[in-house]
């Protein structure tokens, strides 16, 4: 039995002025995030980890950075796990993105299908090489508990397929900064023990 703890990093400049941010925008975690990523790392602190892996990004590397460290362990960093590919609308607020693609931005919150970002990565393109990244490290831990550091996108149509689920159903779910699923692998296939806790953030 494999577990996944399947964690999204903490806050980052462009998450405070509430940009969209993809994998063209490769910037460190904030003070703030750096605070959560310590809460997250403490709060994982008693897991008996096989190993730590995370997307190559650096809100990414720098919370797996700090799960490893109460581990003894190092990141593993896995290429297929970084954040959706955002094209035009990398870096946009929120308040630009519904203002320039109107149309995109309904379809994002009110549609059921997958999304496609403009000059970007569609989601079901994510959710495949997501989906080889989590294959890839269960069947190197067939009975380890494992931490895995993604992305909001990343995690999301991970989760989906784990529940059997076509990426559009991303909507349904949140995940917010430096929360923690869990995800086990046994032989009826995957299941969903835990979603976007954030419990350790609390004061």
């Amino acid at each position: 039995m494999t577990t996944i703890i399947l964690v999204r990093h903490g806050e980052t400049p462009l998450n405070e002025q509430r940009c969209f941010q993809g994998c063209r925008h490769d910037v460190e975690l904030s003070a703030t995030g750096q605070e959560q990523a310590e809460r997250l790392a403490q709060a994982l602190r008693g897991e008996r980890l096989a190993a730590v892996y995370s997307s190559p990004l650096k809100r990414a590397l720098g919370t797996a950075q700090a799960i490893a460290r109460y581990h003894g362990l190092p990141v593993e960093v896995d290429f297929d796990l970084r954040e959706v590919d955002a094209g035009e609308v990398e870096g946009l607020s929120l308040e630009e993105l519904s203002r320039r693609y109107p149309q995109l931005w309904e379809e994002w919150r009110w549609g059921s299908g997958s999304l496609r970002l403009p000059g970007g990565e569609d989601l079901d393109d994510l959710q495949v090489r997501a989906w080889r990244a989590l294959e890839r490290i269960a069947a190197r831990h067939p009975q380890g508990t494992v931490a895995v550091v993604g992305h909001t996108f990343t995690n999301l149509v991970l989760i989906c397929r784990a529940l059997g689920l076509p990426p559009g159903y991303f909507r349904r779910m949140r995940q917010g900064l430096a929360s923690i699923n869990v995800l086990r692998s046994d032989s009826t296939g995957w299941h969903l023990v835990s979603l976007n806790d954030r419990c350790h953030l609390e004061a």
